[in-house]
């Protein structure tokens, strides 16, 4: 098998996560400097405003505590994406965080939704089924310490505690999955080696059995006799 697509190893690989948890902070305490409430700004379920929640939403938090429990995933999470899905880690982070948002403003509660959660489950989704997908040895493994790590978070697609928005979660889980079969012939795939036919391969048939070499019959048209014919007197 050979792999067709390297693993990224760049800054970047950092540096864009790091630069997404970096602007979720900054929003709250812009918010908590001028005693601000951004959650307006959510989603808004079936409604032309809260449309603007599908770009805003993930960078509004409601408390510290809420902020720092996807600000940790969210950089583990998008730093994983970038190193081992280059390829496809920008479509996946900015079509899928708006399909998200999306999806959310069609099945959620008339209650706006904020937080950054549904790009976590949306990345953790992507990550754990494109390994999956793949069968790639590399992946599969990321994909077992991806549900080893936050394995937890898939109770939490369903109403099973109040006060989080279990349809952003669903949303992000089930646009995750579908972007996961959309790309797994993408980025880091296996390709076939085909093999070539030698002399050894020859010696064997399509069982397996053992062919003994066979000695070339002399074709006997293509020897030319000469004869000569002597007297008996010579």
């Amino acid at each position: 098998m050979k792999e067709k697509s390297s693993i990224n190893f760049s800054k970047q690989v950092f540096f864009i996560p790091l630069c997404m948890v970096f602007v979720i902070w900054f929003v709250y305490m812009f918010e908590l400097k001028f005693s601000l409430n951004f959650n307006v700004f959510g989603i808004l379920p079936r409604t032309i405003k809260g449309l603007r929640g599908i770009v805003f939403s993930p960078f509004i938090h409601a408390n510290v505590t809420h902020l720092f429990n996807n600000s940790v995933p969210l950089f583990v999470l998008g730093s994983i994406l970038f190193m081992f899905y280059n390829k496809v880690s920008f479509k996946v982070l900015v079509y899928g965080t708006l399909l998200t948002g999306l999806l959310t403003w069609f099945i959620g509660r008339e209650s706006y939704h904020i937080g950054a959660s549904g790009v976590v489950y949306l990345l953790f989704s992507f990550i754990f089924f494109s390994g999956v997908l793949k069968k790639h040895f590399r992946l599969i493994a990321v994909s077992l310490v991806t549900i080893f790590l936050y394995g937890g978070m898939v109770w939490y697609v369903l109403p099973i505690a109040k006060g989080i928005s279990w349809e952003g979660h669903l949303s992000g889980f089930i646009v995750g999955t579908v972007f996961a079969y959309f790309y797994k012939n993408v980025g880091i795939v296996k390709e076939e080696y085909t093999f070539s036919k030698t002399d050894f391969d020859v010696m064997f048939d399509s069982h397996g059995n053992y062919i003994p070499p066979q000695e070339e019959e002399t074709q006997l048209n293509d020897i030319n006799y000469t004869y000569i014919y002597k007297s008996e007197e010579e």
